[in-house]
């Protein structure tokens, strides 16, 4: 598959299991990780910089992104990890009758 058939040339986005994909998802992600994680970066970039990458993981969720890539920072896995948590339905009770 050729990035053209993921998104092709002229499109600003897809829609992948129900949530938007902007073009430059994955670069905005990587980054903003690159802020996160520079020592010299202000406070105030560093804020952005992880209020943005956190808006980006729905989308990046459902595109798979985290089921086939392992993020090597412990403190960035946890914090991505915690807020897929938040986005995964709760499971449902099991039923008193199964």
């Amino acid at each position: 598959m050729k990035a053209q058939d993921v998104l092709p040339d002229g499109a600003d986005f897809t829609v992948v299991n129900g949530r938007t994909l902007r073009k430059g998802s994955v670069g905005a992600f990587l980054a903003n990780v690159r802020i996160l994680e520079d020592a010299s970066a202000s406070a105030a970039d560093r804020h952005a910089a992880e209020q943005d990458l956190v808006s980006l993981i729905p989308a990046l969720d459902a595109l798979g992104l985290f089921d086939v890539f392992e993020l090597r920072s412990p403190s960035l896995r946890d914090e991505v990890t915690r807020h897929r948590s938040a986005l995964s339905p709760a499971p449902a009770a099991a039923s008193p009758n199964a």
